[in-house]
Order: C-alpha cells, then sequence, then structure tokens
C-alpha cells in the first residue's frame, strides 16, 4: 500500500463548457508515450466522477510528487476561447471536488492538498487551492 501525504488537483486544460471524459485524457496521455492516464480522478462538467488510475498505482501527473500524491483532475480551465486560464468549475464540480477530497482525507488523514501550480511553473488548476483548503 502506498503512503499518501499529498493530494494534487489539476485541471485539464481545456475551454469552459467541453465536455472531457477519463478516456479522452487517458488517449491524450498514452499520445505522449505515457502507459495511461496519469489522474487517479476525472470530475466532469456535471460532477461526476471517474476512476483513472486506481489509487494503489503510482500517478504521473505532478513530477517528484507521484510515489505519494492521489492526483485528481476537473475539466476546464481555460476561458471559452481556449486563450486564459480561469475558474471554470462549475458547481457540480465544486461539490464533487469537496465530496472527493473529503473522502481521500479521511482514508489519508495525513495528506495535505496541494494545486499543481504549487510544484510546477503552471497555472494549473486555475483556482488557489490553499484559500479553499486551508482549513
Amino acid at each position: 500500500m502506498r503512503q499518501i501525504n499529498e493530494i494534487i488537483v489539476h485541471c485539464s486544460g481545456t475551454p469552459r463548457g467541453m465536455e472531457v471524459k477519463a478516456a479522452d485524457i487517458h488517449r491524450w496521455h498514452c499520445e505522449r508515450g505515457w502507459n495511461g492516464i496519469g489522474y487517479h480522478y476525472v470530475i466532469g462538467l456535471n460532477g461526476d466522477i471517474e476512476i483513472g488510475r486506481e489509487e494503489n498505482e503510482v500517478g504521473a501527473h505532478c513530477k517528484g510528487h507521484n510515489a505519494h500524491s492521489i492526483g485528481i483532475c476537473y475539466v476546464g480551465g481555460l476561458s471559452s476561447d481556449g486563450r486564459e486560464a480561469i475558474d471554470t468549475r462549475t458547481d457540480e464540480q465544486r461539490v464533487a471536488l469537496t465530496e472527493l477530497i473529503m473522502d481521500l482525507r479521511e482514508r489519508y488523514p495525513r495528506a495535505k492538498v496541494y494545486g499543481h501550480r504549487d510544484f510546477a511553473n503552471k497555472e494549473c488548476p486555475c483556482f488557489d487551492v490553499h484559500k479553499e483548503w486551508q482549513k
């Protein structure tokens, strides 16, 4: 069993309203030469949570942090024209993300919540995770 001490939130980097499924991200990651989707969970626009990698598998979502983290990706993160990084989360995604993180924190009580941008020079996940999860 892996020791999980980080929950890392990402966005898919897709335009507002563009529906993306875990299978799409899996395909994109395979096209990059990875062995499959790098995230453990994907949250769709309607709040549905899809499993990417199993939690017992090491992710491929944050260099240097994959061995001891769970990766969550919500669909969106860009303006409708795809030019600006913005918080595009729907109300359903906000609820699903909160519930998923609360569930993960219950199972992994030592895990802290981060945004991908805390570890990489990126705007991902297009909102300040610390403001929402500092409590």
